[in-house]
């Protein structure tokens, strides 16, 4: 009698415990469909900041990759050297503002740094630019005939200028796509089109191809005129000895097994040389700056990064909120449902049971809110990587942190209310009103 007696209690456990989950779940759905309102509105706080996480994070990764895409489509093999920069009174004029290099300078470089393969010398110049009634504003860079090769940016129509247009200081130009598409028209043909700078006349011979924004700079607006008539017909800034430059962009030989990091090595020769022909000893500073553009990329993909991962911590405040808000409403719905707490319990619901059903209404409230959050926000990332045109990039991990944090903020939010259901007194709750 014992033995079956202790038998038939053993077993129940074993056999019933998936229908009691099942059951859990099916209460669980049951009491939150009844109430769809409130149900919508306590979801309400963990949509907005699931979306908020997942958009923030694919938009920062978005604009990341499509920086670095930029900078290598400019080349990630380039040192750039710039001019020192001058002051006034305390004011720091910025980088290529003092004539502390020139034309000769780059030619030096070329000549006697081991590292270099090419190099290209440069003016930067805004200015007003005429052609038949449009006219523009924009940036106009005076340079050699190395310069397509070396920002690895080429025409995509007509040509760049040689070396004997160089040294002869043609009156050429070369437009950016932009600029040409403002000054001449939408994919309008270059042959005999000319244009006025600063009242000079230039005869138009090619139009680079799309490369897009670099920082404040759209390179697709910038034109393009030999270094020589630029700095002899609209600069008029010479150096005590050759053309002043505001800067040098060297194209770095590759990786080989003699010299293993061939950027360190531009830069440390390039600064050894251009030391001794500013005769410039220690302890004085230099009169130039010398970057490399994996340094810029690696330090835009930095600050990037940084400013997604603050944007997305002040975006997860939204989900405390979501959480205090699905506990608020929890505490409100044990009150409203005290006495069928009461009637389960009278009819043999455990402690375990009620804090069970509670937990899995805010569970099912958090991950549901979470699902809906993540689909908005990849939404939203996506609709505005296609509007502003960058890559649209969701990664797995943010999709994994928002289905986790919703998750156990619904059990956190739901502990409380959970326990005091379980704790109430079965008699008490069917007194109750």
């Amino acid at each position: 009698m014992n033995k079956t007696s202790n038998s038939t209690r053993s077993a129940p456990p074993i056999q019933l415990q998936p229908v009691a989950i099942a059951e859990i779940l099916s209460m669980a759905a049951e009491a939150l469909w009844s109430n769809k309102l409130r149900t919508l509105l306590t979801m309400l706080g963990i949509i907005i900041g699931i979306t908020a996480v997942i958009a923030i994070t694919s938009i920062g990764q978005g604009v990341q990759k499509a920086t670095e895409q930029q900078l290598q489509g400019l080349g990630t093999d380039i040192v750039q050297v710039q001019a020192g920069a001058a002051r006034s009174g305390n004011v720091n004029q910025g980088g290529g503002s003092a004539s502390t290099l020139t034309w000769d300078d780059a030619q030096a470089i070329q000549s006697q740094v081991m590292a270099t393969q090419l190099v290209s010398a440069y003016l930067q110049q805004s200015a007003q630019v005429v052609a038949d009634q449009q006219n523009i504003s924009t940036t106009i860079i005076g340079t050699d005939e190395n310069y397509a090769e070396v920002r690895n940016t080429h025409p995509q129509a007509g040509r760049f200028f040689t070396q004997s247009e160089v040294a002869a200081a043609k009156p050429l130009a070369v437009l950016g796509s932009t600029a040409r598409d403002e000054l001449l028209g939408v994919g309008s043909v270059i042959t005999g089109a000319k244009i006025r700078i600063q009242g000079q006349s230039y005869d138009v011979i090619g139009v680079m191809e799309t490369k897009g924004s670099q920082g404040p700079f759209n390179l697709d607006e910038q034109i393009y005129i030999p270094l020589t008539n630029m700095s002899a017909r609209l600069v008029g800034n010479n150096a005590l000895s050759g053309i002043a430059v505001r800067g040098i962009y060297v194209k770095v030989k590759p990786q080989d097994a003699n010299n293993p990091d061939p950027m360190a090595a531009a830069q440390f020769q390039i600064t050894n040389l251009l030391r001794v022909r500013h005769k410039i000893f220690p302890p004085a500073a230099d009169d130039f700056r010398i970057t490399n553009q994996a340094d810029v990329i690696s330090t835009l993909s930095n600050v990037v990064g940084m400013f997604t991962i603050m944007v997305v911590a002040i975006a997860a405040i939204s989900l405390v909120v979501g959480g205090i808000g699905i506990a608020n409403i929890m505490l409100v719905s044990v009150v409203e449902r005290t006495r069928e707490i009461g009637v389960r319990k009278a009819i043999g619901a455990t402690n375990a049971a009620i804090l069970s059903q509670f937990l899995t209404e805010a569970a099912v409230i958090s991950i549901i809110g979470g699902a809906i959050g993540i689909g908005l926000g990849i939404t939203i990332g996506f609709v505005t990587a296609l509007i502003f045109k960058f890559p649209f990039v969701v990664s797995p991990w943010s999709i994994i942190l928002g289905f986790g944090l919703s998750f156990v903020i619904g059990l956190v939010a739901g502990v409380i209310p959970a326990r005091n259901a379980a704790k109430l007194d079965p008699i008490a709750a069917l007194r109750s009103d």
